[in-house]
Formats: C-alpha cells, structure tokens, sequence
C-alpha cells in the first residue's frame, strides 16, 4: 500500500496539472465548437466543426507560421553562437572583472522589452529593419541571452577540469576537448538554453506588434490578432490558430523534457 504522504504528493501534483492544463482543454473544445454555439453552457460541443481547424491552411496563416518558425530557430541559433563560448570561457577562466561580467549579463534579464519599444524601433528604423524576420531574430536573441549564459556557465562549472586535462594528453586541443569530451556532457543545458529561447521567441508578441507592419512578415502571434474585431472576436478561429501554434512547443518539450530537467539543476549537486 503506498503511503500517506506519496498519495498526497500524488494527488497535488495532478490537482496542479489539471488547474494548468484546464485552459487548454478548453481551448481545444471552443475551437471545434460551430459559431453559433460558443455561448452554450455545455461543455462538449454538441457539433464538432473540425473545419476550423483546417481552415488555419487555407486563411493565410501558414504563412505566418512559417515566419514564427524562421524568428524562433533563428533566434535560438544567435543566442547558442553568442553563449556558448561567453559561457565557457567565464567557467573555466578566473580572468579580471568576471564576476562584474556575469553579474552585468544577470542585469540584462531584468530589463523588459515593452520598456525599450520605442528605443528598439527607432534603432532598427535608422538601419532599415524595420517590417523584416531579422529584426525579430536580433531582439529576440539578445533578450534571451542572459539566461542562456548562467545556464550554460553552471552547467560548464559542474563539468570536472579533469576530464579535459585528460584529454590534453591525449593529444586534444583545446577546442577538440571542447568539442569531443565537455560538449557532449553539457548537452543538457545546451538543450535547456535551446527550448526556453525557442519558446520564448516562438511567444513573443509585443516587440513583433511593434517591429512588423506587413500582414505576410508578421509572425502567428501578431497574426491571430486580427481575429479580434472593435465589436467582435472570432473565437472558434481564434482558438484553432492558437491551439495549432501550441502543438509544436508541446512537441518540442516531449521530446526533450528529460535533458530540460538536468539543465535546469546543473550545479545543485557536488
């Protein structure tokens, strides 16, 4: 019989997914519900309108799921080239002014989007990015790098020297000790940087609002705005869209949730 306290544990953890997971589900359902039954009290639609969703493909939206797709890999790629090595050269060498560099990379976080909008536009206006993916790829990148180096730098710390000073003498330089031995143990975090940048680029949606004016550039996010009338909003569609620019995130962190989990605790264990 298990005990008292692992059915307790148990219970509150899927009384927590459930209060989380709730919205969801109801997401789903108001997607599939027919126009003239969204205002029903019953929680099962009473006629499932699987053409809201397929109707995504054929709006125009797939094209702005592309762009989403295009900010978020990209961004993610910036932020990997940028943080890697930052990362690695903080963990492994005491130089002057370290701490002061990994506490100045910590301040960045604090500093939000929406408080710089009118500095970001009037930068990329003056170097003519305005309305383009690579404006979004840059922000994005540099508003997700902070995080990316603490995690990799803990993660590169609780990696042992030795295990390179080993591989120096096996003929190894310092990048094939990199590459061969430190890399692939730091795999973890490397993934956790990867999914939280790609996720919070594949969100983002002021910065996006701001930056892009043309339908066709505008990533989904600031797309399924536009199912938002002045005195009606076309919630089934709404929904549909929103629940298909959510599988992909889902899918992503299933297939990778294990590594995220050792990421995230890199460090807390000696």
């Amino acid at each position: 019989m298990p005990r008292l306290k692992t059915v307790i544990v148990a219970a509150s953890a899927y009384l927590i997914a459930f209060v989380f997971l709730f919205p969801y589900v109801v997401m789903l359902l108001t997607s599939l519900r027919a126009q003239d039954s969204l205002r029903d009290v019953t929680f099962w639609p009473d006629e499932w309108v699987w053409s809201n969703l397929t109707n995504f493909w054929t709006s125009g939206l797939a094209g702005n799921l592309w762009v989403t797709i295009k900010v978020a890999a990209g961004s993610t790629i910036l932020v990997l080239l940028v943080a890697l090595p930052a990362a690695y050269y903080s963990a492994r060498h005491r130089f002057r002014g370290r701490t002061a560099f990994l506490i100045l990379v910590l301040i960045t976080q604090m500093f939000q989007p929406t408080a710089m909008l009118v500095g970001i536009y009037r930068e990329f206006f003056q170097f003519g990015l305005v309305d383009s993916v690579w404006s979004l790829i840059l922000v994005n990148g540099g508003f997700n790098l902070a995080f990316a180096v603490w995690i990799l730098n803990a993660y590169f710390a609780s990696i042992p020297r030795e295990l390179e000073e080993a591989a120096f003498i096996d003929g190894n330089g310092r990048f094939g000790a990199l590459f061969r031995i430190t890399l692939p143990l730091a795999m973890p975090g490397v993934i956790t940087a990867l999914i939280f940048t790609f996720i919070a680029a594949w969100n983002e949606f002021v910065v996006a609002l701001t930056l892009t004016t043309t339908p066709e550039n505008q990533p989904l996010t600031v797309a399924l705005n536009s199912f938002i009338g002045q005195y009606q909003v076309d919630w089934q569609n709404l929904f549909a869209g929103s629940v298909i620019a959510t599988i992909p995130v889902i899918i992503l962190f299933a297939l990778i949730e294990r590594k995220v989990v050792g990421g995230l605790t890199a460090g807390s264990i000696k």
